[in-house]
């Protein structure tokens, strides 16, 4: 990662234009051409140093639904069984733990029923029990780290 992958990371979080161009825009602000700011986010996601780029909805107002879910995998499936939820087009992303409930993952949704579709499927495909979290309360957390 060199200073212009720094600045690109640091100029993107928490700001990005609402604009016909604005990747042109953003590139502008950074000295950059759009093709070079293109370029550096896809090997910056390639690479691994960014795990994602992409805007974050409130799903719920758009008529959708979050939950957070958890499963108890035994450690010999453990990847197979990852590979089988990350399958899934509503799996945002799923994190290992050490604790008996060691799969955790968001399911996102069109419909607040597309939740209980997606947990069946779920248990379907991998043959153990979902545990599902609906969120009780919000709260909006800033987090900006400069690169």
């Amino acid at each position: 990662m060199d200073d212009t992958d720094r600045a690109i990371i640091n100029a993107l979080q928490g700001g990005f234009p609402l604009s016909e161009e604005p990747y042109r825009e953003v590139a502008a602000g950074l000295g950059l051409s759009e093709a070079e700011l293109i370029a550096r986010l896809e090997r910056m996601l390639k690479d691994k140093i960014l795990t994602r780029f992409g805007p974050m909805f409130q799903v719920e107002r758009m008529g959708g639904a979050f939950v957070l879910a958890a499963l108890a995998v035994p450690e010999e499936r453990f990847d197979a069984v990852a590979e089988q939820v990350n399958a899934l087009p509503e799996v945002a992303h799923n994190y290992r733990r050490e604790h008996v409930l060691n799969m955790w993952f968001v399911l996102a949704t069109e419909t607040p029923e597309g939740i209980a579709r997606a947990v069946d499927r779920i248990e379907a495909v991998t043959g153990l029990k979902v545990h599902a979290f609906p969120k009780e309360r919000e709260y909006f957390v800033e987090m900006r780290l400069k690169a």
